[in-house]
Parts: C-alpha cells; sequence; structure tokens
C-alpha cells in the first residue's frame, strides 16, 4: 500500500495541510518543520503524485530546455554539459524536471517548442542561445510565456530575463593577456557569428588589438562551424600564410583542443612554436596536452542561475526582469608562453 500525506502527517506529528504546504515549498512554514516533514517523507518512502498535482495545481513541474541547432554537436561539447548540470542541480532543488529539446534544425527545434507551449508540457523555458533571426525567442514573448535565456539577448534586453559573462571585456582581457606575453600577430578563432557571443567576443578581441596600436588582420580572424568548416582547414589557411600568427584566441575550449591537435599533426609545437588560448574552462582544458590556457566562464553557474532566475519568475509573474552577469576569470595553464623579439644586430 502506497504512503499518503496522512501517513507522513501523523508520523511527523503535524497536520496533513502542513505536509501539503511543505511539498509546495510555502514559505508559511518554517524551515525546522520543513526539514522534520521531508525527513519523515524519506523514511516513509513517500513519493508525490504527479499526475494529481498537475490537475490540481495547473502546474507541469517542468522546465524546457531549448538548444541550439547542432544538437549533436551541442552533446559533443563539455560546456553543455556543464551547463546543463547547473541547470539539473537548481531544478532538483525545487523539485522541477527538465525537458529537452532534441531538433537538428532550426525548424525542428521551433516546432518541438511550440508543441512543448501549446501542449502545456512545461511551465517555463530555458533557451540556451541568443541568436539572429532567431524564432523562438519571438514566438515566447508572442505568447508572454515564462523563458530565460543564457546569452545577452539580440534586442529588447531590458524587458528580457537573461543570465550571461561580459563576453566583451572577457575576450578583450584574455587578448590583452596574450599581447602581455609579446606576442602582435594574434589569430582569432570564433563560432557561428549568427551568435551574439561569437560577436561579443570578436568585439573584445579587436578593441584589446585596437588599445595596444595593434593591426587587425582579417587574414587572421577565423570560424569553425560544425558540419562546414573544421579545424584542419583552419589551421591550414592560417599556417600557410607568409606571415602566421605566433598566438590563438579561441572562443570555446573544444575548438581549441580540435585546432590543438590540428596543429600537433603539422609539427607545430606548442606552446613553443604557437600560444593557444581557449574559453570556458571545461574540463578538456585541464586535460589537453598541453594544458590549457582559458578563460573561466563558469557554466555551472551560468546554468544554476538561469533556472534558479526561471523558478523565481514562475514563483512571482509580477516580479521586474532582471539579467545577471556571471564574472569571468583567466585561469592559466602550460598552453602559452611568453614570445622574446631579439633586436637585430
Amino acid at each position: 500500500m502506497s504512503v499518503t500525506i496522512k501517513d507522513v502527517a501523523k508520523k511527523a506529528d503535524v497536520a496533513p495541510s502542513t505536509v501539503s504546504r511543505v511539498i509546495s515549498d510555502s514559505p508559511r512554514i518554517s524551515e525546522k518543520t520543513k526539514r522534520k516533514v521531508r525527513k519523515v517523507m524519506d523514511e516513509l518512502g513517500y513519493h508525490l503524485n504527479y499526475n494529481g498535482r498537475v490537475l490540481v495545481s495547473q502546474s507541469t513541474q517542468t522546465i524546457g530546455i531549448v538548444t541550439k541547432v547542432s544538437s549533436v554537436h551541442s552533446f559533443e561539447n563539455p560546456f553543455f554539459s556543464e551547463l546543463l548540470r547547473g541547470i539539473s542541480d537548481a531544478c532538483h532543488e525545487s523539485d522541477y524536471s527538465i525537458y529537452l529539446t532534441t531538433g537538428n534544425t532550426e525548424e525542428a527545434i521551433y516546432q518541438e517548442v511550440v508543441k512543448m507551449v501549446q501542449g502545456k508540457r512545461v511551465d517555463g523555458v530555458i533557451v540556451l542561445y541568443s541568436r539572429q533571426d532567431d524564432k523562438v525567442v519571438p514566438y515566447l514573448r508572442e505568447c508572454e510565456f515564462p523563458f530565460v535565456m543564457v546569452g545577452k539577448p539580440v534586442d529588447r534586453a531590458s524587458e528580457t530575463m537573461f543570465v550571461d559573462n561580459d563576453n566583451i571585456q572577457a575576450s578583450k582581457d584574455v587578448t590583452e593577456y596574450m599581447i602581455a606575453l609579446g606576442h602582435e600577430k594574434i589569430g582569432f578563432i570564433g563560432g557561428d557569428s549568427h551568435y551574439e557571443v561569437a560577436r561579443d567576443r570578436l568585439e573584445g578581441f579587436r578593441l584589446a588589438l585596437s588599445n595596444h596600436n595593434l593591426k587587425a588582420n582579417e587574414e587572421l580572424r577565423k570560424n569553425i562551424h560544425p558540419g562546414k568548416v573544421d579545424a584542419d582547414e583552419v589551421v591550414k589557411e592560417l599556417m600557410d600564410l607568409p606571415d602566421p600568427p605566433t598566438g590563438l584566441v579561441i572562443t570555446d575550449d573544444y575548438n581549441a583542443l580540435l585546432v590543438m591537435r590540428a596543429l600537433a599533426a603539422r609539427g607545430v609545437k606548442l606552446p613553443e612554436d604557437m600560444s593557444i588560448v581557449g574559453f570556458n574552462n571545461t574540463m578538456i582544458a585541464q586535460l589537453s596536452n598541453p594544458p590549457l590556457t582559458t578563460v573561466d566562464t563558469q557554466s555551472i553557474q551560468l546554468g544554476h542561475e538561469s533556472a534558479r532566475n526561471l523558478i523565481d519568475l514562475l514563483n512571482r509573474p509580477d516580479m521586474i526582469k532582471k539579467s545577471v552577469i556571471i564574472p569571468t576569470v583567466i585561469v592559466e595553464r602550460e598552453s602559452c608562453k611568453e614570445r622574446w623579439i631579439y633586436p637585430q644586430e
């Protein structure tokens, strides 16, 4: 026989209504009482009847996660896994489940979001990107459906809840780090320029060069697009230049690892011949050879804050829309080296 709320109430020596309020995390119940009741629930093996809860509260206790178009690439990239871990931790704390989109085209993902919203499958949505010409965010706004973005919105930022880093400043800082090591010919390898994060990091790179009176050579600027332009092609184009770069700013650890592998295949020694910095400080940054200097974007915290903010919005729909900027820090490892330029005799 299944355990009921009355069974929990009897053992915890509280009223059944108190147990119900603990389940809904009511602020009217003290933390001490909540801990006592939850302990009894665990001891008795009480499990909430979610179907009944949905019928009564009109809540699914589920949050939808909208990925980028290339979900295959997303699952390969540890940044996505760490972001999802942060979201999962926050959802678990508030007893929410996750519903993940799996489409591999813009239209497929958009249609999944429509089904989520129209079918009332989720209470709110976290969009894991900010992209030009996106159909998902305008649709969510039109439906007045609760959502939070990971990334600075392309437009209407003051009306939109989002969590992000200051990507312009972060890119500027890490480029200046490379300049301080004596590098003047610095290449930049970004991602898909349709995404706001890619444009911001390119802007920060250009600002750093300009502030140090270094020429922004467009031949040294490349992008890696999953399924279109790969790391081997980018490395070939850069290293075949008459005057190749001595340092590279790569805006994703995953792509940095692919570039490092392509450079090694060409006999380029790291960091003796080429210094490299990445972004995100994922686990592969520590495991690469040599270990990768990278910008820690605190990906787990990005995910946790996005979910926490969405849950707050679901609990208080009239709250003021807010944005959260997560600080970044450069983590120095062995992929960079000072470049000494000796004067000619």
